[in-house]
């Protein structure tokens, strides 16, 4: 069903109010990101298997688009006026670092333990998260591979500065950049042209403010739906519009169309979840495995390469596949290994380092979904605010895959 009202009949948005669809959908990017690579990898020898996960999972590494979308639309959505610059970016690196470090270092025990060769310039690249400015090919890639989505992320620096501006912004310049920006992301194509061929790929889908635009995208959205102006499709559709793009961008468009296209519609399905969440309507993505599995999947996110290569290392398996019903039981065995190492990095070390170094904030009432007459819905309304955050610390977030917490125990990810 398409939704043709704002957010809120009277009044803007509060953004106060819990999102927890979006965190259940961070954990749907980040298995996309997982099938993308356990397919590159070549882990499933069976021809009619590997054709499976390759028609399912082909573009999965657009998850990391999704997150950086996400990422934008959630900060946005619950920036404080009271909040420093300095309190944001307390936040974002207590976030982010103490799992990258972590893996920064299990990624050098590893290299360590194989004998393989380290710059120690790249490893001083990668624990700054510095390493995706360089376009150099393979020290965007280096350590541990998937934290280049983690250099990226520069845009947390820059949203303070940009925040003022966007809160000041009349809705029709709103409308034009959530127009505009999707064009830009087509532009960058051709655009690629204009830098030495070794480089476009790091162009196109590495370079810090080329991957900002899906960031801004997401922000712009939210500053809308803040205001109670945003229109889209409802969750029901949205759906159906981001299941045919994706088929479609599969299938038959070619490279260059389908990152603009599906950055729209994860903009689609992230805005109509959020606006399912705050009117207490029917949402798949609410429910407390999928909530969980969200929470987690910015630290399975980052285990979950390093940990499949080395395995494969190990044990001698590395681009040879296993044949039969191995091939998909070793992913399905990854999967689960990947879980519990999440599971317990967030627990033992995402949480509690959030806990020690994130500055407070007072903890914020529940929001109850009201209907268009101001009456508080039922039970779909109580199911709408429960198991996420308000802000940015303790709501759905990137750094580039996370979840959502309770007054500040759990913590969340964020592309």
């Amino acid at each position: 069903m398409t939704s043709t009202a704002p957010v809120s009949a009277a009044r803007p948005a509060s953004a106060t109010a819990r999102l927890p669809s979006l965190t259940g959908l961070r954990w749907i990017a980040a298995l996309l990101v997982f099938g993308f690579h356990a397919g590159t990898m070549r882990i499933i020898a069976e021809p009619d298997y590997k054709a499976v996960v390759d028609a399912l999972f082909t573009l999965g590494l657009s998850g990391v688009q999704f997150f950086f979308v996400l990422s934008g639309f959630v900060l946005v959505w619950s920036a404080r006026a009271g909040d420093s610059r300095r309190t944001f970016w307390r936040r974002r690196i207590a976030k982010i670092y103490p799992n990258h470090l972590v893996l920064w270092a299990a990624a050098l025990l590893v290299a360590w333990w194989f004998a393989d060769p380290v710059l120690p310039a790249a490893a001083l690249e990668n624990l700054l998260l510095l390493q995706a400015w360089d376009p150099r090919p393979g020290w965007f890639y280096s350590i541990n591979t998937v934290s280049w989505s983690l250099s990226c992320e520069f845009f947390y620096l820059c949203l303070p500065l940009a925040l003022p501006l966007l809160r000041r912004a009349r809705p029709p310049l709103l409308w034009t950049l959530v127009v505009a920006l999707p064009l830009l992301i087509l532009a960058l194509w051709p655009a690629q042209h204009l830098v030495p061929e070794a480089s476009r790929w790091w162009f196109t889908q590495i370079f810090p403010p080329v991957r900002s635009l899906e960031f801004w995208l997401g922000a712009v959205a939210a500053e809308l739906m803040r205001r109670g102006l945003w229109r889209g499709p409802g969750l029901t559709a949205a759906s159906v519009i981001f299941v045919a793009t994706w088929v479609a961008a599969a299938q038959w468009i070619r490279g260059e169309l389908w990152a603009t296209l599906l950055a729209v519609a994860y903009l689609l399905v992230i805005t109509a979840a959020a606006d399912a969440d705050l009117r207490g309507r029917r949402s798949p993505w609410r429910s407390r495995p999928l909530v969980w599995l969200g929470e987690v999947s910015f630290a399975f996110y980052l285990v979950h390469v390093l940990v499949m290569t080395t395995v494969l290392r190990w044990t001698g398996d590395w681009g040879t596949g296993f044949g039969g019903w191995r091939g998909p039981a070793v992913v399905l065995g990854f999967l689960l290994v990947n879980l519990v190492l999440a599971g317990l990095l967030h627990r033992f070390v995402e949480t509690p380092m959030m806990r020690l170094l994130a500055p407070r904030r007072p903890a914020r009432p529940a929001v109850v979904p009201r209907q268009r007459d101001g009456s508080p819905q039922g039970d779909s309304a109580r199911a709408g605010s429960v198991e996420a955050g308000g802000d940015e610390a303790r709501s759905t977030e990137v750094g580039s895959a996370g979840g959502v917490s309770r007054a500040g125990e759990r913590s969340t990810y964020a592309r």
